[in-house]
């Protein structure tokens, strides 16, 4: 279904048995937590931006959909394994209005796998590479723990793994599409908000719905060029996060 190279690490991956059986069983299941900054914006995606790569992998997520389960959270930390405390996806929960007329609202964040990429650029010992497809991987052999990338990135979106002692961040399951398995997140997800593909594809869904749909992304002042694309985005769900803590953690 989709291709990916890569060098990361395979043990930073659960072996095949456990992440198949978990899949099915996390779709009752849910786990909260909230962390991330940042502002949005309408994005627009260029013609040039979409001719660059062999393919061009990005999610799309339709946050009318999301009803919070969380259950994309605890795939994701199942899948890799992901120590206590620190995240590669997670969810954050916002409130708005006031009683009795609350509305709590969801947003799913990862990794946004930038075109233009602050964490590469930022890594003195070569341990960030950008594949063929768009996809952004952390080299664990070469990672030296500096924690360069994750002061780099805009989104706090990284993390220092507190075993392995090296950085740390959502791959798009990268080893998942090899087997021509969709992410975790992705497979996992009850409502089917999350939606990736080949943007290259005229004919793939995510073609479909960043044509058709008023998509935004995190932080568009950065130019960072984010491959993490929202439809029902709202900048007051970000006003609290302004402060919140570094690199996935909760």
């Amino acid at each position: 279904m989709f291709e990916a190279k890569t060098k990361e690490s395979a043990s930073d991956v659960g072996s095949e048995e456990n992440r198949l059986s978990l899949r099915d069983f996390l779709k009752v299941g849910g786990m909260a937590t909230a962390a991330a900054a940042g502002v949005l914006g309408a994005t627009k995606v260029s013609a040039a931006k979409k001719t660059k790569m062999k393919k061009h992998l990005v999610m799309v997520i339709d946050l009318g959909r999301c009803f919070g389960c969380h259950a994309c959270s605890v795939a994701c930390k199942a899948q890799f394994d992901v120590p206590l405390g620190v995240w590669r996806s997670w969810v954050i929960v916002t409130e708005k209005g006031k009683y009795p007329h609350v509305q709590r609202r969801f947003l799913p964040v990862l990794c946004n796998h930038c075109s233009n990429t602050p964490c590469l650029k930022g890594c003195p010992a070569s341990a960030i590479e950008r594949d063929e497809n768009g996809i952004i991987h952390q080299l664990e052999e070469h990672c030296i723990g500096c924690g360069y990338c994750v002061q780099a990135c805009p989104y706090k979106m990284r993390f220092k793994h507190v075993e392995k002692k090296v950085a740390n961040k959502c791959s798009f399951c990268a080893e998942r599409l090899e087997q021509g398995l969709e992410p975790a997140c992705v497979n996992t997800c009850n409502a089917k908000a999350r939606i990736f593909g080949d943007l290259n594809d005229p004919n793939s869904e995510v073609s479909k719905l960043v044509a058709k749909k008023p998509v935004k992304v995190l932080l568009p002042e950065q130019n960072t060029q984010p491959n993490v694309y929202y439809i029902g985005l709202d900048e007051s769900m970000y006003q609290k996060l302004a402060a919140s803590k570094e690199g996935g953690h909760e």
